[in-house]
């Protein structure tokens, strides 16, 4: 990696938000949060052009409500081309955490994760991209 330094004028606003958004993020100075902001602009970037992107799909659900284990189950075989890995935790005697590694075009991986995060039972679900390239 190449490192470029260059000097940034902000107003004062602009600067005070940035140092608020170093503070939140426990992000060691302005230069980290600026190549942060940066590369979650790029990100967000390929995900509007469908561009390959990798990423994870994590679900939090009670094992015992509905048939969520088999519903996801049938779900991610219909997108088996898109799918690296999944792996399964028990929280605990009902809850159970499930991480779905990805990596394709942005749409497909947003329409997994739509119908993933819409099955009935499911608590919580999310899923999350970066660059792949």
């Amino acid at each position: 990696m190449t490192l470029a330094r260059f000097g940034v004028s902000l107003d004062k606003d602009l600067l005070k938000a940035l140092d608020g958004f170093v503070i939140e993020n426990n992000l060691p100075n302005r230069s980290q949060a600026i190549r942060h902001l940066v590369e979650k602009n790029l990100v967000e970037k390929k995900w509007q052009c469908n561009q390959i992107v990798a990423g994870a799909v994590v679900m939090l659900y009670d094992h015992h409500k509905g048939d969520v284990t088999s519903k996801s189950n049938d779900i991610q075989h219909e997108y088996f081309d898109v799918i690296l890995s999944s792996q399964h935790f028990h929280l605990s005697h009902d809850n159970c955490l499930e991480i779905i590694a990805v990596k394709g075009t942005a749409n497909r991986l947003t329409e997994l994760s739509d119908k993933l995060i819409g099955i009935k039972g499911i608590i919580h679900g999310k899923l999350v991209m970066s660059r792949a390239e």
